[in-house]
């Protein structure tokens, strides 16, 4: 993923060499972020918070870099509220998402961990709640698609 990333910064730099932000691109520990205190205006994460070891410590991380009246962001999948809907989205995870991976990837495997992923994960409403206890302000949980994905949203204070 990165060297795609770089890639299209280099073609995106080309063209509007003048107008673009120095960009860097590298790798690390979510859990053990290697910037210091109070760094960042806005930190997101997108589809890898459940994906952690330990989605806690991922999210404090984020809130130790994230300066006072910066912004926490969290893009991830949802459990819907509403049972029969949820029901229906498992479902469509269990059969459909598998069905999918053979289709276009050749493997029905290659998206079938979302589903255990999302079993042991508490989602909109677990991390809404964390980030309330680390002290985030004007916590907000938007969902898209009735819960399918949901962004969670909090300011540090």
């Amino acid at each position: 993923m990165l060297t795609v990333a770089r890639r299209r910064l280099a073609r995106r730099e080309a063209a509007r060499p003048a107008q673009e932000a120095k960009i860097t691109f590298f790798r690390a520990d979510a859990m053990r972020l290697p910037f210091p205190d109070n760094t960042f205006d806005v930190s997101t994460i997108s589809y890898g918070l459940r994906n952690l070891a330990d989605w806690r410590q991922g999210l404090t991380e984020m809130m130790r870099v994230t300066r006072p009246g910066g912004r926490l962001l969290v893009l991830d999948f949802g459990k819907p509220d509403n049972a029969a809907w949820r029901a229906c989205y498992f479902a469509y995870l269990r059969v459909g998402v598998p069905w999918f991976g053979r289709l276009f990837c050749g493997d029905s495997q290659t998206h079938a961990y979302i589903l255990t992923s999302l079993q042991h994960y508490p989602a909109q409403h677990g991390v809404a709640a964390y980030m309330r206890e680390l002290g985030c302000r004007d916590v907000r949980v938007v969902l898209l698609l009735a819960g399918v994905m949901t962004i969670n949203y909090g300011v540090k204070p």
